[in-house]
């Protein structure tokens, strides 16, 4: 329910006002099934504009960070994030990543939309950066 809330009533409108975003591509998504999107992350914003354009509901694996920071504000960040979409995802090692990324393919196997940032966080200079081989193991499975 959040997720729609944010989307189309208390960040949406005013997103879309600001930043007038655009997108390639969005006839690549189909309209319903299972689907992995890789995408560039250039800005903390990618997370919240490319929900905006795109009909369905994105699932993104976001740093575990967000999840775990203390105090009102960390607890804030855990409630925005999770009903957001967002699965946390520990980005130390392959291993640590394998719980999150078992949660995506809960995500895919529910005929679910996932996006996927494959260089694993933003790239400070808009230069693509080599990426993590989770999305790839996701699409092969």
């Amino acid at each position: 329910m959040w997720y729609f809330i944010f989307k189309y009533i208390l960040m949406g409108p005013g997103l879309r006002l600001m930043g007038r975003p655009t997108i390639e591509g969005h006839d690549n998504i189909p309209k319903s099934g299972a689907a992995l999107i890789a995408s560039n992350h250039l800005a903390v914003v990618d997370s919240f504009y490319l929900p905006l354009m795109v009909r369905r509901r994105i699932f993104f694996l976001a740093k575990s960070e967000y999840f775990t920071e203390g105090g009102f504000k960390g607890k804030f960040k855990k409630w925005f994030f999770s009903s957001s979409g967002q699965i946390p995802i520990d980005r130390s090692g392959a291993s640590a990543a394998a719980g999150a990324l078992s949660a995506g393919k809960r995500v895919l196997d529910a005929g679910g939309l996932l996006c996927l940032y494959p260089e694993g966080t933003r790239s400070p200079d808009g230069r693509l950066y080599k990426g993590k081989t989770g999305l790839a193991r996701m699409a092969l499975e």
